[in-house]
């Protein structure tokens, strides 16, 4: 479909030749001539339309064309039709669709496109050769180039790599564009860019230019962030990891870009994917569509730059390749399993090492292995009970761990989700963890949901507690409780990461303000009862007082609980003095866009 403003009619048609054409002409032995002629036939003063026309001129016919030309600084396309018109600074390039391509001798063709602006088109072709019909080169311009991939990016510095373009005369060099103004012409197909600024955003693309001098189209656009500029986390800060849920695309429209936007991608130091399925013994794929297929549009991606049909990747995972691109030092692994999915492990465990070899396999398929830094298991729980119950063994989680990490080795982080159950004869107490320490990067300690309207009578307890107050439904259900007794269990203090909830969970019938009081069911929240963002409940529910290191609010009904800027400095604190190896979060979407409480956990960590 084609919209064309029709405000103002008529003033005096400008026929001048037409610039740069990219595309096929007729086989170099047959004698083509074509030409193209430019007229502006609309002017309403804010813009204009325009339209040029192809003849071919010849006695053979011609396959496809393509038009090139300059607009001067100031005009430029706004819409086209009958064309698929692109640009690269101010050279502009339209090619032929696919149903208009093709003109016998004699035949003419036109495109029309709105513009604003007042200038003309200058420098112009029509397949490689002059628009007056005088030069109509047989042979084909080059193709575009592979996408650039950066690598060894600096706070001044960053190296581009590209696959070669194909011509049928040969590439005589390419131009390299940084943010679309060409920076250097080289013959290779690598460059390195030196004189940038740190903590700064850049994007490049790269151009082909055959033996004939045509130009090909331009190649895809990287993104790239240099270090430095105080925006790249230090690597050898704490860790400070947030979970993305591949999920959260749907219903809650948070995409991996909203990492970037939320200031959030600048303050952490590693991303946990959520998650991989654990079935029949193997790791496997948990949202293909989400993972891997989905296009997300300019608006929703990383680099700006729409996702194609037809490109090798998609989905969430182009999306982190993105993302690292802009900032390098932040590390992804793929976590498998999770609460709806443990029941996987333990078939798995009856065969460790065949697990590893099909997670290795699907961490590093050729397709997305750059995206991974390594693998995360969130098994809840073994030899325990969660949504299923396990009976494995104390054993099993070790002998899983080792397995995996003899198959990804010691260049690859291997990670693990792990209960908090602090109570005597508990879920820690159920598995040999500090056994299997020794093959783990870290743990993130799922230090939340202890308590919650899954008891919906109550009493109202907060579900991230701290430490142990009077009154509390189950000793041993803390933070402290639980590092605790993972160092008593022999797991090293630094291979221990506190977690966060950006969440709340609630009550509703309540009358008591403090902990302790009944209640009729859970709260009402956005997408499940007894849970809710902490991005609404900072000001639906505010907060009305503090507890064991944590926040709760009472409103109407309504008893929440949740953590706050200041609970969470309060528990980094907390963590430094235990000599902990960080902290993560549950999970992105739940922060304001602003991203606060995520950097309430990277300022308290620092």
């Amino acid at each position: 479909m084609r919209v064309r403003d029709r405000v103002a009619a008529g003033f005096a048609s400008l026929l001048l030749p037409l610039a740069g054409l990219v595309g096929l002409a007729a086989p170099a032995e047959a004698a083509t001539t074509a030409t193209a002629t430019y007229a502006r036939t609309q002017d309403w003063g804010t813009g204009f339309e325009g339209r040029w026309t192809v003849r071919n001129t010849g006695t053979t016919s011609i396959s496809s064309w393509t038009i090139q030309w300059d607009f001067p600084t100031g005009t430029s396309v706004t819409s086209a039709w009958d064309a698929d018109v692109t640009s690269s600074g101010t050279h502009w390039t339209a090619k032929n669709k696919s149903y208009n391509g093709t003109l016998a001798p004699g035949a003419s063709v036109s495109f029309g496109f709105n513009g604003v602006g007042t200038g003309s088109p200058a420098n112009c072709k029509l397949n490689g050769g002059g628009c007056d019909g005088t030069t109509v080169p047989g042979d084909a311009p080059p193709s575009a180039p592979g996408t650039p991939t950066a690598s060894g990016v600096t706070d001044t510095s960053a190296k581009l790599s590209w696959s070669a373009a194909t011509d049928d005369k040969g590439i005589k060099n390419y131009d390299v564009l940084r943010d679309g103004t060409k920076i250097a012409t080289v013959t290779t197909t690598s460059y390195t860019d030196t004189g940038l600024t740190a903590g700064t955003d850049y994007t490049y693309t790269v151009q082909a230019r055959d033996t004939a001098d045509q130009t090909g189209p331009v190649s895809g656009t990287t993104a790239v962030h240099t270090t430095g500029g105080g925006t790249n986390p230090n690597p050898g800060d704490k860790v400070k990891l947030g979970y993305f849920t591949e999920w959260g695309i749907y219903g809650r429209g948070y995409n991996v870009k909203n990492v970037v936007t939320s200031g959030s991608a600048a303050k952490i130091t590693h991303i946990n994917y959520a998650f991989g399925n654990v079935t029949g013994g193997r790791c496997a794929i948990g949202d293909s569509y989400a993972d891997y297929d989905k296009a997300f549009t300019a608006d929703q991606s990383v680099s700006g730059v729409a996702d194609n049909w037809d490109q090798p990747l998609r989905g969430n995972f182009n999306q982190l390749r993105q993302l690292k691109a802009k900032y390098p030092n932040i590390k992804v692994l793929w976590s498998f399993g999770g609460w709806t999915w443990s029941g996987g492990f333990g078939e798995a465990a009856r065969n460790p090492a065949a697990f590893a070899q099909s997670c290795y396999d699907l961490v590093e398929d050729p397709r997305w292995a750059d995206v991974f830094d390594g693998i995360d298991i969130d098994w809840e729980y073994p030899n325990a009970c969660g949504l299923s119950c396990d009976s494995s063994g104390p054993a099993a989680f070790r002998n899983l761990m080792a397995a995996l990490r003899a198959k990804f080795g010691a260049n690859h982080l291997v990670t693990a989700a792990t209960t908090a159950d602090g109570s005597p004869g508990g879920k820690i107490d159920a598995t040999d963890y500090a056994g299997a320490s020794q093959y783990v990067n870290w743990y993130n300690v799922m230090t939340y949901d202890f308590f919650g309207a899954f008891a919906p009578q109550g009493p109202t307890a907060p579900h991230s507690p701290l430490t142990s107050y009077s009154g509390i439904p189950t000793a041993g259900f803390t933070t402290a409780d639980a590092i605790a007794r993972y160092k008593a269990q022999g797991v090293p203090a630094n291979k221990l990461l506190i977690g966060i909830g950006l969440y709340g969970r609630g009550w509703t019938g309540v009358t008591q303000d403090a902990p302790g009081g009944t209640a009729t069911g859970a709260a009402p929240g956005t997408y499940e009862p007894g849970i809710e963002d902490y991005k609404v409940l900072k000001t639906s529910c505010p907060v009305t007082g503090t507890v064991a290191g944590t926040a709760y609010a009472h409103c109407g009904n309504n008893w929440w609980s949740y953590d706050t800027p200041a609970t969470i400095g309060t528990k980094m604190a907390w963590a430094k003095t235990q000599g902990l190896g960080g902290a993560f979060f549950w999970e992105f979407s739940g922060d304001t866009t602003g991203g606060e409480l995520v950097n309430a956990v990277s300022g308290g960590l620092s």
